[in-house]
């Protein structure tokens, strides 16, 4: 195999890790997405199944102390519609997740950085052997 040859192969393979990288990333961010709905945005919780009338619930980050805190012992059906335990498996989940992608971002990105300047200088080689000669 000649050197171009492993080189442009060395490249595509850069390029494929740095677009799993990519995809990690993407993922990371539909779960800090999901969280952030979860935290920011208000939502119903039904007293029984098929309820035609659902309590209005606040967002859990905007809650002062009502549904969040005090709502499971006044009877509020707010209080464990939305759990923190989820929200903090959504952010657990996207640091291992983000972390990946991270690092096969950059592996990709220096590896093509690295073949690219490994050309540069191959061909500067070839230039001062060309005059050399």
């Amino acid at each position: 195999m000649r050197s171009r040859d492993y080189d442009l192969d060395f490249r595509d393979r850069a390029s494929r890790i740095r677009a799993w990288g990519i995809g990690l990333l993407a993922v990371a961010g539909l779960l800090w997405t999901w969280c952030a709905v979860l935290l920011l945005t208000p939502y119903e919780a039904e007293r029984k199944s098929d309820d035609p009338y659902p309590d209005q619930c606040e967002a859990r980050l905007f809650t002062d102390r009502g549904t969040a805190n005090e709502g499971l012992y006044k009877g509020d059906y707010c209080a464990n519609e939305r759990d923190w335990p989820e929200v903090l498996a959504l952010l657990g989940l996207s640091v291992p997740v983000s972390l990946a992608g991270a690092v096969l971002v950059t592996t990709g990105t220096v590896h093509r950085t690295m073949s690219a300047h490994a050309e540069a200088m191959r061909e500067l080689d070839g230039i001062a052997d060309a005059r050399g000669a």
